[in-house]
């Protein structure tokens, strides 16, 4: 990992970094052009009359390709070099956007072909957003991380500040056509910064997962992973009421603020303000209010933020826009620094990847759903809905807070789990494996070994396991067996090897507080008979 010497941890600390800061300038680049296109496409449908449903449609457009594609694009990042596969990634987006700009250039473009090719650009956006999330890590101390999201944010959001603004007054001056050309060029600097980057290659231990497996034990690791699945229900707690404001924003401003294609880009400029405000501001109200303090005050913010876009004056919604924007960004930086520090290195792409499905798809269903709603009652009433819902998420923080663990655990990967020996030499695919446990627990201490257990097979399953089991053995009340099935001898060379992290190994030695020894009295590996009767059983002492 690259470090940046830094004294503490302020808010523009990883910008110190010179492979951060030029991958910073890079995506705050491509990301200005992004907005620019959207400003344009969203005006461009508002000049052809389209229903609020059509206009809302581009937020889903952009952002649905998540839903099909967020876990196989982690799967593909936590298996191949995460700087190539970003580097074909942008050439692609690259590509889509020039075949728009075509399109609007010649005067073919129509509202359908529109949400088509913004569904094809979301796409590439998809793609490459697991793989851009977990090279934070790899860029920066673990100490920055927080600040490196926020960071991140920044690129999305200090684009959002003056992106539309620009492709307002551009879409106003030349077409959305000019828009569309110049966010097709940003994509060179994304790819140039890439080229320029040299990765260190990967060192792997064994074999890569299959990526059909791969996908898998990604799963896996989730339904196993309490902390995480907290994190990724708070995300659509907020992402789905929230939607609404990026959504019905294009109408909006038209009908209640009454500005043209310039007035939306100021709007949307504003939004992007308050969010760069929000970094600034983030660290130090970081000290003052826990995570959970965080995502309340920046629900009832941003909900303030909707109404006033609803129903306000223009002089009262534009200093509250700058304010929404600021819980926007309070928001997405406590949930992407907890989510990035609370995974494990090895399935980290996987484990945002299904992070992003959850917050894009609630954010693509939204949209979605307030268009509707905006079409059937009118955009004022979506919007007030939707701050209704945000008050309610905000309240829910009490009952489904983050866990306190989130962001503690180490996640170095342990050694302690000794290597197991066998009599033959077992092929990658050979299995199912079949792995026991025996322990011998002092008497007195079985219900304390029994509850310490169970996190333990959380562990188990959350690496690579499917199924877990604790067993009383028959002749010896004592006694008890582990028992947990790998897909193959190479699932479990993956678990023991690559996965079993520090706290993990934490767990186990809880549980073996509660042991005669301190230790596991027996392992062993059973091998499930193949087609060339190659079985055995191994076990270590």
């Amino acid at each position: 990992m690259t470090t940046a010497a830094s004294t503490g941890n302020p808010a523009w600390a990883p910008l110190r970094n010179r492979i951060y800061r030029m991958l910073f300038i890079a995506q705050l680049v491509s990301n200005i052009g992004l907005w620019m296109q959207t400003v344009g496409a969203q005006w461009f449908l508002v000049e052809h009359h389209s229903s609020a449903v059509i206009i809302a449609l581009v937020q889903t457009a952009s952002l649905l390709p998540t839903l099909f594609l967020a876990l196989p694009a982690g799967g593909l990042a936590d298996l191949l070099d995460r700087r190539r596969l970003l580097i074909a990634v942008s050439v692609y987006t690259a590509l889509a956007a020039g075949v728009l700009t075509f399109l609007a250039w010649t005067d073919v473009l129509t509202p359908v072909m529109l949400l088509a090719m913004t569904f094809l650009l979301g796409c590439g956006s998809a793609l490459s957003a697991p793989a851009w999330q977990a090279i934070q890590p790899e860029l920066v101390p673990k100490e920055q991380i927080p600040a490196a999201s926020a960071l991140g944010s920044v690129t999305v959001n200090g684009a959002r500040a003056v992106g539309p603004a620009i492709g307002g007054v551009l879409v106003a001056a030349a077409g959305p056509g000019a828009v569309f050309a110049i966010n097709a060029l940003t994509f060179l600097a994304i790819i140039g910064a890439l080229i320029w980057w040299r990765r260190p290659a990967d060192n792997k231990a064994v074999d890569r997962e299959r990526f059909g497996r791969s996908m898998v034990t990604g799963m896996h690791y989730i339904q196993s992973a309490p902390v995480v699945r907290r994190i990724m229900l708070r995300s659509a707690l907020f992402a789905f009421p929230a939607s609404a404001l990026w959504a019905l924003l294009p109408l909006a401003s038209s009908e209640n603020l009454h500005f043209g294609a310039s007035g939306y880009g100021l709007v949307l400029g504003l939004l992007g303000a308050g969010a760069l405000i929000g970094v600034v501001v983030y660290p130090r109200v970081r000290k003052k209010l826990s995570a959970n303090g965080v995502l309340v005050g920046s629900a009832v913010a941003y909900a303030v933020g909707v109404v006033a876009v609803a129903y306000l004056p223009i002089w009262a919604v534009l200093p509250l826009l700058l304010v929404a924007g600021a819980a926007w960004i309070g928001t997405l930086t406590t949930l992407n620094a907890s989510i990035q520090l609370s995974l494990a290195p090895w399935v980290r792409a996987r484990g945002m990847s299904i992070y992003l499905l959850v917050f894009m798809g609630s954010q693509a269903l939204g949209s979605f759903i307030w268009g509707v709603i905006a079409s059937h009652t009118g955009f004022a009433t979506g919007l007030l809905i939707s701050a209704v819902l945000l008050v309610i998420a905000a309240a829910s923080v009490k009952a489904l807070p983050l866990r306190p663990e989130t962001g503690t655990l180490p996640r170095g990967v342990s050694t302690a789990w000794p290597t197991p020996m066998v009599v033959f030499g077992p092929e990658p695919e050979d299995g199912p494996v079949i792995i026991t446990n025996t322990f011998r627990v002092r008497p007195g201490e079985l219900e304390q070994f029994e509850q310490e257990m169970i996190a333990v097979g959380r562990a188990r399953r959350r690496t690579g396991a499917y199924s877990w089991g604790l067993y009383c053995h028959g002749g010896d009340s004592d006694v008890r067996v582990e028992q947990f099935t790998v897909p193959s001898w190479g699932e479990f060379e993956h678990q023991h090897r690559e996965r079993w992290t520090d706290s993990d190994h934490d767990l186990i030695t809880a549980a073996l507080a509660h042991t005669v020894t301190g230790a596991t009295e027996d392992e062993q590996q059973l091998f499930a008979l193949r087609a060339k009767v190659r079985s055995s059983s191994a076990s270590t002492k």
